[in-house]
């Protein structure tokens, strides 16, 4: 989390960087007039997705289909305009990888891959807990009956006694 906050904090700064080196490079006004026309294009992009997504969704629900990767593919477009949203450089050229399709495609690859391996991670545990062992492996003590998949239940019979 504090590794989190040190680059939220950094960032405006290299932000703020960036942009004297390219106005020392091209001039005040040109980089200037480059961090507006990508705001501009960020606003043009998020009004456009956000239709875009929807429409897309709502086809794949017509179709019976779960619109997951519709919604990815919207969710990163959208997040790549609200990057050219926000001004300077860095989040420009950001938010332009999060526009490019081979890129949208890598980073839902990634997150896929990460978003399986961590349920079969917690799919593995719960078995384990299921199956009376902790997460470490380590068994419980032994009972006098054997450990089934079967929730043990015992049947009786009471009887409520006013005293």
């Amino acid at each position: 989390m504090r590794a989190f906050l040190f680059l939220l904090l950094l960032f405006p700064v290299l932000e703020l960087y960036v942009f004297i080196q390219v106005s020392v490079a091209i001039g005040f006004f040109p980089a200037l007039a480059l961090i507006i026309a990508g705001s501009a294009i960020g606003v043009l992009v998020v009004r456009v997705a956000g239709l875009a997504t929807a429409l897309n969704a709502r086809q794949s629900l017509q179709r019976g289909e779960l619109p997951a990767e519709q919604v990815f593919q919207g969710l990163m477009v959208a997040i790549g305009g609200g990057l050219l949203l926000l001004p300077g450089f860095i989040s420009d050229v950001l938010g332009l990888l999060c526009l490019l399709p081979f890129t949208r495609k890598l980073i839902g690859n990634k997150l896929s891959a990460k978003a399986r391996e961590q349920a079969a991670r917690q799919r593995s545990f719960a078995e384990d807990l299921y199956r009376g062992q902790t997460y470490e492996g380590h068994a419980r003590p032994a009972a006098n009956h054997a450990v089934s998949r079967e929730p043990t239940v015992i049947e009786g019979e009471f009887e409520k006694r006013d005293s």
